[in-house]
């Protein structure tokens, strides 16, 4: 059991993986699925039966509303939603309208931004609802993806490359990652993860964060800066890590005015949302020279428009938002669900990974 009062954060490195949930079960889990009936990485959740953690059944599978018999549910009185629909945002608070009795809905996704709206705030304010999601799943990957990211730039990989290819052997001087300083904004799961490896490569770590009290005596936390000193962080890191979510506070967070307050040859990495950097004024500061270069796992419109000039720019290094698309990422997030927090809610314990859905986080 969790301390009292804590909230309760999944990660992979320390689960359970389903183990030593054992404690009597006192009431069901009857699970009505927003999620495509296709999806393979659901099948764990779909097949059913003796498969399930106990207490636990599914009553239904669909994308939107007409997919379900809502007269036949009312009567089943389902008390937990599963999302895993891109196109959630709609047809969730209409089901749960619907649906009163639901009390619990988990996305199977880190961000929650396809989900949230004032409609999904109220009701589920509203009918004590609590949103939990698979926070935990994909940091260490994102991790991984930052540290290969800082030495795309610090080792010039797009010059060896180009060498190779032209069998010039060009010997040129290269920088050190050790002693560099990564400033993190948004220093959630996949923020520490990053800080984590960093740490471990001998980088300073700046942590930007909604409530620093939380990072106060993090182990791998130089100094935690509030929002209102994002322009300070900015002209005191090599390398600016976007791992915030997308919220109307996010969104267009960093502008041409934090931009132009980066400290000369930084580079920005962005793992969180597209939107949360302006993206016009990112390439007016990689062309200028204000920036050095941009590792971007995440664009504004996805995918990115074959006319964005992001394409053609060389101190650019773009991925199509896939650098925590494991072969089984879906899966083990749909895992996360059914055998760690399916097992604490029938047994009547606290659920991982709340969401603020007002916050968006």
């Amino acid at each position: 059991m969790d301390p009292p009062g804590a909230d309760a954060y999944w990660n992979r490195e320390t689960s359970k993986h389903g183990e030593g949930y054992s404690g009597k079960v006192i009431k069901e889990a009857k699970i009505v699925c927003l999620s495509d009936p296709d999806d393979k990485d659901n099948e764990p959740l779909y097949r059913g039966g003796d498969k399930l953690p106990e207490g636990s059944s599914v009553l239904a599978v669909g994308t939107a509303l007409e997919d379900f018999d809502l007269e036949a549910l009312k009567e089943a009185q389902p008390n937990v939603v599963f999302v895993s629909h891109p196109k959630a945002r709609g047809p969730l608070p209409d089901l749960l309208e619907a649906l009163p009795s639901v009390d619990w809905v988990h996305a199977r996704s880190a961000g929650v931004d396809f989900i949230t709206s004032d409609k999904l705030s109220s009701i589920t304010a509203q009918n004590n609802v609590t949103v939990t999601n698979a926070k935990g799943c994909f940091s260490s990957t994102l991790a991984e993806y930052t540290m290969m990211a800082c030495s795309y730039f610090a080792k010039d990989l797009p010059r060896l490359l180009k060498n190779k290819k032209a069998k010039d052997w060009d010997r040129y001087d290269v920088e050190e990652i050790r002693g560099k300083t990564l400033g993190v904004i948004g220093y959630g799961d996949i923020g520490r993860a990053c800080a984590k490896l960093a740490d471990a490569y001998g980088m300073e770590v700046l942590a930007l964060r909604r409530n620093t009290k939380k990072s106060l005596h993090d182990p791998y936390v130089k100094e935690v800066f509030g929002l209102d000193r994002l322009n300070l962080l900015m002209s005191k890191s090599d390398y600016i890590l976007i791992a915030a979510p997308l919220t109307e506070d996010t969104r267009g967070l960093v502008g041409a005015e934090a931009i132009s307050h980066s400290k000369d040859g930084a580079v920005i990495i962005n793992v969180g949302r597209g939107p949360i950097i302006d993206e016009e004024a990112l390439v007016d500061a990689l062309q200028d020279g204000t920036l050095k270069g941009a590792a971007l796992d995440v664009t504004t419109i996805e995918p990115l428009p074959k006319e964005s000039p992001l394409w053609e720019l060389d101190n650019v290094l773009l991925s199509p938002h896939n650098m925590d698309k494991t072969a089984t990422f879906s899966l083990e997030a749909a895992e996360m669900f059914l055998f760690e927090n399916v097992p604490r809610y029938v047994r009547g314990e606290r659920l991982l990974n709340p969401v603020d859905v007002k916050a968006g986080y």
